[in-house]
């Protein structure tokens, strides 16, 4: 509606996520010495008033890109924060026998959202228009805000921070954890690349499937949606899968097998045969992440102490945000110059070392803080 080029939509979302990054790293270690569910209540909240100024400046004629880059930062900050609070919530509010249970429903909520959303977003733009989509968007926010409030269950007060307040070292206090255990740290390195990687193939693809190989819109739709039945499925396997054979195992088994198939959509053809080869490639790669990704979750959760677990989440969003940012910017380049099918299968290799950053053994679980000696 704004009439902007493929360079200005592309830094849309890639300014928008990187310098809503920066803006959360000072987040984490603010919020987690307060209270989770107004924390999350408070970043949905800000969410909503960020979308709403799009449907009221169009309305007074006066919406701009600049705007809309506001909003996008103001949006991803609030993603990263809400992430990170809502992991140290989980943790507080779950005993931790069922926190594999909690995750799963959390990740087949997601995968259920990617098969229902996108279709419908697309129904609600061609009938309603993009701004009133955006103004429900910014509805959906205020909702999850009223189901956080009425959340039940007591949460327990966090460790009150010291009087000297935040301090600029403080800010690396997330990273610091994470490099220092052992456990984590290789997960950290194996996820960030991972899925900085993955998602670097998008722009790619969609390049290479709507330019050069013909497929239709609905085509490239059917190929991303119609797999994410995988992740429902994974999903459920998770819990037994993790209860049978273990944690870590499953974890370098499903983290493995999530890395052979991305290389296969470099040998996307046109046809059926091509639409078929994406749909299976993307199925496989998507169980295997249904399956992976509730069982990682559970277990950085389990394996990062109750005091840091805010901080720890937010460094890793952050990290994650970045490296995205920063990976499909240098791939949209060698897209350009060595074309979007070599560049694809680069990622794919890639990939395929990923699994070298997997926790391969198990150190000994890190023991939580004891509590200060009270003085008489």
């Amino acid at each position: 509606m704004l009439h902007a080029g493929p360079a200005e939509v592309a830094a849309l979302s890639a300014a928008g996520a990187a310098v809503g990054a920066a803006v959360a790293v000072p987040l984490g270690p603010w919020v987690e010495f307060r209270r989770k569910r107004p924390v999350l209540i408070a970043m949905d909240l800000a969410r909503c008033a960020a979308l709403l100024t799009i449907p009221v400046a169009f309305v007074l004629g006066a919406l701009t890109y600049v705007q809309l880059l506001l909003v996008s930062v103001v949006v991803a900050a609030g993603d990263i924060t809400f992430r990170a609070a809502s992991g140290a919530y989980l943790k507080a509010l779950v005993p931790g026998e069922d926190l594999l249970v909690a995750n799963a429903r959390f990740e087949a909520t997601a995968w259920t959202t990617t098969i229902i959303g996108p279709p419908l977003g697309g129904a609600a733009v061609g009938l309603l228009g993009p701004v009133a989509t955006v103004a429900a968007d910014a509805v959906s926010h205020l909702l999850s805000a009223l189901g956080i409030r009425a959340t039940g269950g007591p949460e327990p007060q966090p460790e009150h921070r010291r009087a000297r307040g935040l301090r600029a070292g403080d800010l690396l206090d997330g990273w610091r954890y994470l490099l220092a255990d052992a456990s984590l740290r290789p997960l950290f390195f194996n996820t960030v690349l991972f899925n900085g990687l993955l998602m670097a193939s998008q722009p790619l693809l969609a390049v290479l499937m709507l330019g050069r190989l013909g497929f239709a819109p609905w085509q490239y739709g059917l190929a991303f949606a119609a797999p994410s039945i995988g992740g429902l499925l994974g999903a459920r396997l998770a819990r037994p899968l993790a209860a049978r054979f273990g944690q870590r195992e499953i974890l370098v088994a499903a983290g493995t097998l999530r890395a052979i198939w991305p290389i296969g959509l470099a040998f996307v053809g046109p046809g059926t045969g091509g639409l078929l080869l994406v749909i299976g490639v993307e199925f496989g790669l998507i169980l295997c992440c249904g399956v992976f990704n509730p069982v990682h979750a559970t277990y950085r959760l389990e394996r990062t102490a109750n005091d840091r677990v805010t901080r720890t989440l937010s460094a890793w969003a952050v990290t994650t945000k970045a490296s995205t940012a920063l990976l499909t910017a240098v791939w949209g380049v060698l897209g350009g110059l060595l074309g979007p099918r070599t560049a694809i299968g680069l990622l794919g290799a890639l990939l395929l070392a990923t699994p070298l950053l997997l926790p391969h053994r198990t150190p000994a679980r890190p023991s939580e803080p004891e509590p200060a000696p009270s003085r008489t």
